[in-house]
């Protein structure tokens, strides 16, 4: 009996193959590589098409600004914006619509003086008369700004005795808030108010 070396290798062949058909029926499928696996599992950062994304943002931003406009309009408090649910705002619109605010006819009665007074100037042509009707504007209007600051400074008070120093702090916009509420008509200011003239919200 001759010895053959090419034997060995052909008898070890079917085994090799054997065992690697074994190992891949045993898992189903080959594994896949961690690469290949993060790279599918990866999302660009930048949209591929810029433009309709943009375009989405702002259709999703005006949706929840039209929301929350419709909710300060009908007085849903669970939908307004974050800012109009602060205590103390809520605070601060209950106390300004209660009272009677002499800034909040300062629009109508200056535009009425302006047109009277062009009226006047150009139909009577008397300088008196067109300063009167100046003074009295600007008189209106001092009396506007002593009264807000007479309603700030008192409001200012209780503000602080229930909520803090955090509701009048400089960051809060508190005073600008209750100004510009206050100088306000009652039927254009939002959110629109809840209470009546004279009921003050409870200290």
């Amino acid at each position: 009996m001759t010895w053959n070396p090419f034997k060995k290798e052909q008898a070890q062949q079917p085994v090799e193959e054997s065992a690697k058909s074994d190992s891949s029926k045993g898992k189903g499928h080959a594994t896949p590589k961690r690469k290949e696996a993060q790279a599918a599992n990866l999302r660009p950062l930048v949209p591929v098409d810029r433009k309709a994304s943009a375009k989405a943002a702002k259709a999703r931003m005006r949706e929840r600004e039209n929301a929350e406009y419709e909710a300060m309009q009908k007085g849903d408090l669970s939908r307004m914006p974050k800012a109009e649910r602060l205590p103390w705002r809520i605070y601060i619109r209950d106390y300004v619509d209660a009272r009677w605010n002499i800034g909040e006819f300062f629009i109508p009665v200056a535009f009425g003086i302006l047109i009277l007074s062009m009226i006047l100037s150009v139909f009577v042509q008397n300088v008196a008369i067109s300063m009167a009707m100046m003074v009295l504007m600007y008189g209106y209007l001092f009396a506007v700004i002593i009264d807000t600051w007479l309603m700030w400074r008192k409001l200012k008070k209780k503000l602080v005795a229930k909520f803090g120093e955090a509701a009048v702090a400089k960051g809060s916009r508190s005073g600008t808030y209750a100004w510009s509420r206050a100088i306000q008509l009652r039927r254009w200011r939002l959110p629109k108010p809840r209470n009546k003239r004279g009921e003050y919200p409870q200290d």
